[in-house]
């Protein structure tokens, strides 16, 4: 049934309301195609999960810190070693070829207070290959924002190591640094932080894990993070998506909740147990439950929520 939207005789049609209309259908669209492309595509009347103050940043990392059952964060080259994802040589991301994603570009006037930002996001997105418009918008759902929108380069959660506009780990952070050919590796290498083995230098991890404030920094690694992670996913099975918006929200996904995990969600969903762990943390045990009962098992729950979570505030088109 199609639904048709009138207004009052003599009423104006505003460009920018025009515009407001399209955006919103443009983004409606592009979760279902998203959600399709990888697999997760669920009834609507399973999605509409109540959204409050304490989900509007998602933050596994310090949530399960709190509720102290997180894990150990393992380093990008632990994770290409790993037996999920064999039979392929990622070891290095020196020799890549950045294979750029079609769809719109990035708009800096789309930024508005980030505007500063556009070079950044562009010269990353030209040496990965993932679009700048993507970069945008897993940027702007991780870092702190002030009231005029801009984002917040000294960005912290006092939960947890998460820092810069990236929210970046201090493990991960230096794994990426430790990552042959990542931005962060070549500059740890100018500097000297590295030891012979390509290890961080004890006495440099200070000054490694200061440049997470540096916004290029973080929108580079933001880039090389997402790339590797999307590599292994596809290695994996998993169709992560060909257009700017299935690759921002896959690889935002993969940022949580880590490759292997995201590989598993995506594939064949989580483990009940797992799914409920997350599900409690995130909005709430009582809630949880309802959800829970609402959808039959704590998988189905989850996938729900953050489907619905991750679509709706993982928007590249927002940005071109």
């Amino acid at each position: 049934m199609t639904t048709i939207h009138t207004r009052p005789l003599g009423a104006p049609e505003t460009a920018a309301t025009a515009a407001a209309i399209h955006r919103n259908a443009l983004g409606a669209a592009q979760k279902r195609l998203w959600q399709a492309a990888i697999g997760t595509m669920v009834p609507d009347t399973q999605t509409q999960l109540p959204q409050t103050p304490e989900t509007e940043k998602l933050d596994l990392d310090a949530l399960l810190e709190l509720s102290g059952r997180a894990t150990q964060p393992r380093t990008v080259a632990a994770m290409l070693h790993s037996p999920e994802f064999q039979d392929i040589d990622l070891r290095s991301l020196e020799k890549r070829a950045s294979e750029p994603v079609g769809g719109p570009t990035l708009d800096p006037a789309r930024l508005g207070a980030n505007a500063r930002h556009a070079p950044s996001l562009e010269r990353a997105a030209e040496r990965t290959g993932i679009p700048a418009t993507a970069l945008a918008a897993i940027v702007n759902a991780e870092a702190a924002k002030d009231s005029s929108g801009q984002w917040n380069v000294y960005s912290r959660n006092s939960r947890s190591s998460a820092a810069g506009l990236g929210q970046f780990l201090s493990g991960t952070w230096q794994g990426m640094a430790e990552t042959r050919g990542t931005w962060l590796n070549q500059t740890a290498q100018a500097k000297g932080w590295l030891d012979r083995s390509g290890q961080v230098r004890p006495a440099a991890r200070a000054a490694l894990l200061q440049l997470r404030y540096d916004a290029t920094a973080s929108i580079e690694t933001t880039a090389d993070y997402a790339q590797a992670n999307l590599k292994l996913l596809k290695r994996s099975g998993v169709a992560t998506g060909e257009d700017p918006s299935a690759v921002a929200r896959t690889a935002y996904l993969a940022h949580h909740l880590g490759p292997g995990d995201a590989a598993r969600y995506l594939k064949t969903g989580l483990t009940d147990a797992r799914a409920s762990l997350l599900l409690r943390a995130q909005i709430g045990g009582g809630r949880a439950a309802q959800a829970i009962a609402r959808t039959g098992d704590a998988s189905a729950a989850h996938r729900a929520w953050l489907d619905q979570y991750v679509g709706s505030r993982v928007r590249p088109d927002r940005f071109a």
